[in-house]
């Protein structure tokens, strides 16, 4: 069995939800994890559904079933580690987009945008981008089924204190419609929070 089909198998059986496998050249096998939402699930609550984080038992859990199940298949690692996704979260899913739409991510295109971004240039070149993750919006004004956009302003961050002027005309803001297949690579923007996700940090667990 692939080493990838036996990991989400047995993170999965156990019920989380697979993240992200990455093994370094020094042997090192880390999985990140995260604990499985619904789209349906959220919407039949009748009341805001308290956000949860994967704790350090939950990585314990993992890790010894992983052990287990990568011995049986033969699979060669020198070091296991699990963890919780953190404050970057990659974004790899349609699941993941409508999980995590109205928060901030950073998202890096295979190709160069190369044209105007609603009323403002945009360099050519440019791949990267940071901005609120929305549905995009079709020409009747409402959700599309498919795609998405991410809406910014290049407005300096006003700093604590800082005194910003009433007469100011504020910067215009600009979105960027995707699809998750011009994604090279999406992540949740690593921005400090305490009433949020970002304030989940990073939990995670490891054995040689």
């Amino acid at each position: 069995m692939a080493l990838k089909e036996v990991i989400e198998q047995t993170v999965a059986g156990l019920g989380y939800e697979l993240v992200e496998i990455q093994r370094s050249a020094a042997g090192l096998l880390r999985v990140t994890m995260d604990l499985p939402w619904s789209a349906v699930t959220v919407a039949a609550s009748n009341s805001p559904v308290p956000e949860q984080f994967v704790t350090v038992e939950d990585c314990e859990k993992v890790t010894r079933q992983l052990l287990f199940a990568l011995e049986v298949e033969g699979i060669d690692f020198k070091r296991l580690e699990v963890s919780s996704p953190g404050i970057d979260r990659p974004l790899r899913s349609e699941k993941d987009f409508e999980r995590f739409a109205g928060q901030v991510i950073d998202v890096t295109l295979k190709e160069p945008v190369g044209t105007l971004v609603a009323d403002g240039q945009v360099s050519a070149t440019r791949k990267k981008f940071q901005g609120r993750l929305e549905r995009r919006q079709g020409e009747d004004g409402k959700e599309a089924a498919h795609g998405w956009q991410i809406v910014w302003t290049d407005a300096p961050s006003i700093k604590p204190g800082q005194r910003v002027s009433k007469k100011r005309l504020p910067a215009p803001m600009r979105a960027l419609g995707f699809t998750l297949d011009e994604l090279r690579e999406a992540r949740l923007a690593p921005i400090v929070s305490f009433k949020g996700r970002a304030s989940g940090g990073s939990t995670e667990s490891n054995t040689d």
